[in-house]
């Protein structure tokens, strides 16, 4: 997973606790899936839309 989303979750934590509400990793994760299976077919096709697809695997090694 790209470092900046990363940086989302915990941005997405700290709104939590904003909120009143400590939330951990996993339970944002699981939100998301939770709120990807509530919606239309055209409002998954929009968010899936809007993430860039990244290379599977490992980043290679530096090597200098």
């Amino acid at each position: 997973m790209p470092k900046l989303e990363y940086l989302k979750l915990d941005e997405l934590k700290q709104r939590g606790v904003t909120l009143g509400n400590s939330i951990k990793k996993s339970e944002l994760i699981r939100a998301g899936i939770m709120a990807l299976a509530a919606m239309s077919d055209a409002n998954f096709r929009k968010a899936m839309n809007v993430v860039p697809v990244i290379k599977t695997g490992r980043p290679a090694k530096d090597r200098s």
